[in-house]
């Protein structure tokens, strides 16, 4: 007993906590009192949808609305709530609510849950993080709200505009408006376009960031950390939403119909949308092959570090690219902010990006082999977007095989967990070599 307490370490407890939870919500999925034909949900489908919106991604092989009933969207809000905050959070949050004392243990998941080096100020975080949830999915609601109560009655309106504020701040992308439709609807509106916008871009942070932002005020520092993701993530916003007006200018099925405005609000909402969220405004499979592949790499990228967001993290990113520049430029260290980044620091970095590589490589071939008929490009985008846990899909999802969606549920699970903590999980406890090996060189490039 002692050693079956002793493997479980917080990378093992949250890739059990993570595949409990998908489980129980899959259950409750089959139940009749789930759809809207009272009929069961067959249980693979159940398990895609539970995993989907515990991963926070948005990948559906059922239409959302069309499929199930009040209580199934209930049980799959809740676990877009629970999988974007992380059950730690919301098992912490309960336990200072009871007045429980936390205990070491639950401090070092939370540590691994939010990817921090230390465990200090930990449960002051997650205060801080549901307040600010509830505050801010509060005031998307009802913006959202207000704006949805035009097209439909008040009652359903509310509904709509919290369940639409929920899945966006959580960078999950699920969404109620009916066959497969998403947002296009809203396309050049901008009260939906911004608001969802900003909800996918603060969700997208990270809460360490979002929290040293709140700090500012007595401090006013801020970490490297805070600095790289907030610089990174303007620039990609930016650089994107100049290339995907460029790229969808003159393309009749998306912005070239439009105004002006409403080109600009297209190609912002599309720079934002890849990075995790999954919600969209124009139609995937009419984009250009420049915007595919643009989008595709923004897939890849995602969000913050300890975010609602999936992919390698913009801060891996960054690191990767100023580490390569520093080599270019034939410096010895690698500055950020004039701060030398630590070599371990960079050593995860490639570690994790090589791993989703690897990732998205592999189930790209194995999608290849299973699903016949369809373009290179739809597999890739598929496996992508489901690594990084964003949600939009070019229209394989819901034809995918028995085998495939069993691949795109694994595939999702890793992107949410992400690969180090996966891989932490499944390893034995690192050691401390004891001695080490001379030193050896090989030829690169």
């Amino acid at each position: 007993m002692k050693n079956v307490k002793e493997n479980l370490n917080p990378a093992k407890i949250l890739v059990l906590g993570f595949a409990i939870l998908i489980f129980i919500g899959a259950l409750l999925l089959t139940l009749p009192i789930a759809t809207e034909d009272g009929h069961d949900l067959r249980f693979l489908d159940a398990l895609f949808t539970a995993t989907s919106a515990t991963c926070v991604t948005g990948l559906v092989v059922v239409d959302t609305r069309d499929t199930f009933s009040l209580f199934g969207e209930i049980v799959i809000l809740v676990l877009i709530q629970i999988g974007g905050l992380g059950f730690m959070t919301f098992a912490t949050f309960l336990f200072v609510l009871l007045g429980k004392r936390i205990s070491l243990k639950e401090r070092l998941l939370l540590k691994e849950a939010f990817n921090t080096p230390s465990t200090a100020g930990l449960v002051k975080l997650v205060k801080r993080i549901v307040i600010f949830t509830v505050i801010t999915e509060s005031i998307g609601g009802i913006v959202l709200a207000i704006r949805f109560s035009f097209d439909m009655p008040i009652g359903q309106a509310i509904y709509f505009g919290f369940f639409h504020s929920i899945s966006n701040f959580n960078n999950a992308g699920f969404d109620l408006m009916g066959q497969f439709n998403s947002l296009t609807g809203y396309v050049d509106d901008p009260f939906v376009v911004l608001t969802v916008g900003a909800l996918i871009i603060v969700g997208g942070l990270g809460f360490i960031v979002i929290n040293e932002l709140y700090e500012y005020r007595k401090t006013h520092i801020l970490s490297v950390h805070t600095k790289v993701v907030l610089s990174t993530t303007v620039v990609l916003i930016v650089g994107a939403t100049i290339l995907i007006f460029l790229f969808e200018y003159g393309n009749p099925k998306t912005l070239g119909p439009l105004s002006t405005a409403g080109k600009g609000l297209g190609s912002f909402f599309h720079s934002v949308s890849p990075r995790t969220a999954g919600a969209n405004t124009l139609s995937m499979a009419d984009l250009t092959h420049a915007t595919l592949f643009l989008t595709i790499f923004l897939m890849f990228i995602g969000g913050g570090s300890g975010s609602t967001a999936g992919g390698i993290k913009v801060s891996t990113f960054a690191l990767l690219m100023i580490t390569a520049l520093s080599q270019l430029k034939g410096k010895e260290d690698v500055v950020l902010f004039k701060r030398r980044i630590v070599i371990e620091n960079i050593l995860k970095a490639l570690t994790v990006a090589m791993s989703g590589i690897m990732i998205v490589v592999i189930v790209t071939f194995l999608l290849t082999i299973t699903e016949k008929g369809h373009d290179f490009i739809m597999y890739l985008f598929e496996a992508t977007s489901a690594f990084g846990t964003v949600g939009l899909s070019m229209g394989l999802t819901p034809e995918l095989s028995l085998v495939g969606r069993i691949m795109i549920i694994l595939t999702m699970f890793v992107g949410r967990l992400g690969p180090l903590t996966l891989g932490f999980a499944i390893t034995k406890r690192r050691k401390k070599e004891a001695y080490r090996y001379t030193k050896g060189k090989i030829m690169i490039g």
